[in-house]
């Protein structure tokens, strides 16, 4: 009886989410102002009612009646919001939760032989490649739309040397004065200041190395994956294909011609697949693990030699005040180059990136003034 009990919660469950899914879907299908996207969203709308059947059968089969199909308030709030301001409002949260979902029935006994688990990882990717996919083939005016008016090219390239050089200084800044202010030598100051600058850009290029080793291994699973379902279930695979370039523009006819092509040749239907559902290069599969290892060592220790070079030369309040005015200087052209990122002036990136800098050199300043003291230095 609980084993029962038990099975219809989650048959209600699953029921529920395929309710919502289903109204959010129908929902964005008529505020879509774009009749192939709109097309798209009622063809995902028609996959989830079909589950919803299924589960449905699920519950009378133990007896019990489903009851009216009601969406939740998440789903009408999702609903009025797409009625109000359109799909691509409520696009990126739909595609997130997809995301998130999408293996949900891989391993419910009643679900994980049929096709409904390559369904749910189907439409994730799906929404994935409309929301934030590669751009070429959408319409400008559907692209607009999806992704705003905010990105900028290279963008995520630019927001990943300034940070790991502000890593660098903003850190080492901190360790060289944190010694600086104990009251010892100043070669001391200096060896801990290249000891710290080799320990950071060590500690963040093993980082980056394994970050992206293992995003590739991760992503080769994923063509692994990929590779099987191509040859297990090609009909899903197909339609999967359709359904993204019909999201790019194209008709439904055409769509499917291009699909039917595509999965003629295995690798050429794999290739394609990795391109639009991961957004991958299947020769490069997310970059080289070396390359930024590399990258972010050198980053890193840009910025972190900054505050050390002062101390080759002199030593003392000396080396202390130039190791001070040229870390700000670096703090500032840090927070300069953050603008490209951010649209702010200037002056106020750059005071703000100068004023976190020497908050975090004066507490290490003073609690090695402290250290100092404690010990007898």
């Amino acid at each position: 009886m609980a084993r029962a009990t038990a099975d219809e919660t989650r048959y209600r469950a699953n029921r529920q989410g395929e309710i919502d899914s289903a109204v959010v879907y129908r929902a964005m299908a008529r505020a879509e102002a774009d009749q192939r996207l709109a097309s798209v969203y009622l063809r995902l709308a028609d996959v989830e009612e079909r589950h919803l059947g299924f589960w449905e059968d699920q519950i009378r089969a133990l007896g019990s009646d489903p009851g009216r199909r009601r969406p939740s308030w998440r789903a009408r709030a999702m609903r009025l919001l797409a009625r109000r301001f359109g799909a691509a409002l409520v696009l990126p949260t739909v595609a997130t939760l997809e995301q998130v979902d999408q293996e949900a029935y891989d391993d419910q006994p009643e679900s994980k032989d049929t096709g409904m688990p390559a369904d749910e990882r189907s439409h994730a990717r799906v929404l994935r490649c409309i929301a934030g996919g590669s751009p070429q083939g959408i319409a400008g005016e559907t692209l607009a739309r999806l992704e705003g008016r905010h990105r900028a090219p290279g963008g995520n390239a630019l927001r990943a040397a300034v940070l790991g050089a502000n890593d660098g200084l903003t850190s080492n800044l901190a360790l060289v004065m944190g010694i600086a202010g104990s009251g010892v030598a100043g070669r001391v100051v200096l060896i801990g200041g290249f000891t710290g600058l080799m320990a950071g850009a060590f500690s963040m290029a093993i980082g980056e190395w394994v970050s992206v080793q293992s995003a590739r291994e991760l992503y080769r699973r994923q063509v692994r994956t990929e590779s099987a379902e191509i040859r297990l279930v090609p009909d899903e695979e197909r339609e999967e294909l359709a359904l993204i370039y019909e999201s790019k523009g194209l008709g439904p006819e055409e769509a499917a011609e291009v699909a039917e092509r595509l999965m003629a040749d295995h690798q050429t239907a794999l290739d394609t697949l990795v391109r639009e559902e991961l957004g991958l290069d299947p020769s490069q599969l997310g970059g080289s693990p070396r390359t930024a290892a590399g990258s972010s060592f050198v980053l890193f220790s840009i910025g972190a030699v900054l505050p050390v070079i002062p101390w080759l030369f002199v030593s003392g309040g000396v080396a202390m005040g130039a190791s001070a005015v040229l870390a700000a200087l670096g703090l500032f052209a840090i927070g300069g180059l953050i603008t490209l990122l951010t649209g702010r002036s200037v002056l106020f990136s750059g005071s703000r990136q100068l004023a976190f800098g020497a908050l975090a050199a004066g507490i290490t300043f003073g609690l090695g003034r402290l250290i100092g003291a404690a010990v007898g230095t």
